[in-house]
């Protein structure tokens, strides 16, 4: 998508109005203008927003207090879908892929290793970005345990940028260990967490989102073809090239072509997803069996030694952490 047609869902920009006003202070009327009648922000428009609320506010934290004020409602379709969800694994997948329709002010990743897993936030912002970095990872912790329950409990949050205000002040607002000038963006928990169930879960609500977010991304130019196989995969891990190719319309071959395009192969894309899909079934009660046969693999062996190439060990090593 060209930079200048980059946007944000009006419900996201809301937010900063609301969280402003409740901070005693409003965004100039022009701004606010703007809002009107609007099916996206531009992103050029959000920067000014975000220019405008921060020196309005004249707190350091801004971003964080708006991240702790950023309501399910406020992520349009996406975050009803991530709230719908089974498990935290699974809504965070949906994040990963979905996170367009909320805006395109970044990319987001979900990341596991020895245990731990984290979600990964790397801004393409120019205004505020530390600001709204804080914004983004204040909003999920605040929504993750929302959803949650109550029951997610994170290790940390690390950001990349220097502390804006003194440590005091952050750990009155987050009660989460901090980490600044680190190496990335995220938002870190023992990868068992991935299995919490979500309180909100409704498969076929789910379902009805998941196809309303699919018409956002496509009317946004966001819906590759790579995006179609991994929602298939994920629905349907068992089937091969051939019968994900016939799902959408095209032969193997040019299901290969189309996605080399995009500088992927299926073979690539497909045991990706598998590994992914793995390591968050291993957290949750299923047998190293049950779970080979939900993958497609044609028995536990099999299974076994492909784990073994992803990870260097075998599921029940992983599975012990």
């Amino acid at each position: 998508m060209p930079s200048d047609q980059h946007s944000v869902t009006p419900l996201y920009a809301q937010a900063l109005l609301q969280s402003a006003e409740r901070h005693g202070v409003a965004l100039p009327a022009h701004l606010q203008q703007l809002l009107q009648a609007r099916e996206r922000i531009p992103l050029a428009v959000q920067d000014e927003l975000w220019e405008s609320y921060c020196s309005l506010l004249q707190d350091p934290l801004a971003g964080l207090l708006l991240g702790l004020d950023i309501q399910i409602g406020h992520l349009d379709s996406a975050g009803m879908l991530l709230v719908t969800c089974d498990t935290l694994g699974e809504a965070l997948e949906e994040l990963v892929e979905y996170a367009p329709v909320i805006g395109d002010g970044g990319d987001f990743s979900l990341q596991q290793e020895a245990g731990l897993a984290w979600i990964d936030y790397q801004p393409h912002l120019s205004v505020r970005q530390a600001e709204r970095v804080e914004a983004v990872l204040a909003s999920q912790l605040n929504l993750t345990r929302w959803s949650t329950g109550g029951r997610f409990k994170p290790t940390s949050i690390s950001c990349t940028h220097a502390p804006l205000a003194g440590l005091t002040r952050y750990q009155q607002l987050i009660d989460c260990e901090l980490h600044f000038n680190a190496s990335h963006n995220c938002l870190s928990f023992s990868a068992e967490q991935l299995a919490l169930p979500l309180i909100q879960a409704n498969s076929a609500l789910r379902e009805h989102l998941r196809q309303l977010a699919d018409q956002t991304l496509a009317a946004l130019g966001q819906h590759s073809l790579s995006a179609e196989v991994q929602a298939l995969v994920r629905s349907q891990p068992r089937w091969g090239k051939e019968r994900i190719a016939e799902q959408l319309g095209l032969s193997g071959r040019h299901l290969n072509r189309k996605l080399a395009e995009e500088g992927l192969s299926f073979k690539v894309l497909r045991e990706t997803l598998l590994q992914e899909m793995a390591c968050n079934a291993l957290h949750g009660r299923q047998s190293v069996a049950q779970i080979a046969e939900h993958l497609g693999f044609s028995d536990e062996n099999a299974f076994v030694r492909a784990f073994r190439r992803w990870q260097g060990t075998t599921p029940a090593r992983y599975r012990q952490g």
